[in-house]
């Protein structure tokens, strides 16, 4: 990451669009910390807001995006990598960032999410994972924990979970990484190294929907949900490869998991091919 001058003294609502609030998230929601700690990274990295794309699905997770006071864009269920693809490669200038949920990002989006990572095109993706659908009824998710009931697994979930940041690195993803809500300065230090890599990055926030999936499956309140989590993740049980690892759902490794900074960058490789052709290259 090239050296940034970070900035102190942050307000978040001098990021938000006041004019909305109060907002529609349920009370305890982890996607208010981690919509938090976005800002915090994006004052830190002292972008302007007219610098700043938000771009955003549909979701609990998707809706975040409208609160932004930047440019923010809120599109179709499973579409915001594409979208945002788009809106990089015209305006290489701005700082573009996904926010998904695990359904929208790994479910109908799924495909959107491979190639962009395979592309390695400059995009920040947090996907903000909550283990459900939480603003459609409560269904089912591909990163549902296993025996988790739903309302539409009422018997129990028998489907393995999906591990997102093991496919983001297969696909090619040039930074991975994982954290936690309750690890809030942690998980702003991570989404800022994020935006600052040049290339595809892919952080997976582990959330907490305490309304519809906590109550569910008798998971207790926000803060027993989050300090769960908290306690399950255990990087110290992994070594250097994590990202080879089997997956264990109670022992999730946070923190980058993979970073590779040789990979050129999709859009300045694509812009060079266009002025080599100009020549006649």
């Amino acid at each position: 990451m090239s050296e940034v001058k970070l900035q102190t003294q942050f307000d978040v609502l001098d990021y938000l669009r006041r004019e909305l609030m109060p907002h529609f998230l349920c009370p305890g929601c982890g996607h208010g910390i981690a919509l938090r700690a976005l800002l915090w990274a994006v004052h830190e990295l002292a972008i302007d807001k007219d610098s700043l794309a938000i771009v955003s699905g549909i979701g609990c997770a998707g809706r975040t995006g409208a609160y932004i006071d930047a440019n923010t864009f809120h599109t179709t269920h499973g579409r915001p990598i594409s979208f945002a693809t788009g809106l990089k490669l015209a305006r290489p200038d701005l700082h573009v960032v996904v926010i998904t949920g695990d359904g929208d990002c790994l479910a109908i989006g799924g495909n959107h999410l491979i190639h962009a990572a395979r592309r390695n095109l400059d995009i920040t993706c947090l996907m903000l994972n909550n283990e459900v659908y939480g603003m459609t009824g409560g269904q089912v998710s591909p990163t549902t924990s296993e025996d988790r009931y739903t309302t539409t697994t009422p018997l129990g979930n028998n489907e393995a979970v999906f591990d997102a940041c093991k496919l983001a690195a297969g696909a090619g993803a040039t930074f991975v990484g994982r954290e936690v809500t309750v690890q809030t300065p942690t998980l702003k230090n991570l989404i800022r190294d994020g935006i600052a890599h040049e290339g595809f990055s892919f952080i997976e926030v582990i959330s907490d929907c305490t309304e519809i999936y906590g109550r569910k499956n008798d998971l207790g309140s926000s803060a027993e949900m989050i300090l769960s989590q908290k306690s399950a993740m255990r990087p110290e049980t992994f070594e250097n490869n994590i990202i080879d690892r089997p997956f264990r759902p109670n022992a999730l490794p946070t923190g980058v998991l993979a970073h590779d900074e040789a990979r050129p960058e999709y859009g300045a490789t694509y812009r060079a091919s266009i002025e080599a052709r100009k020549g006649g290259k």
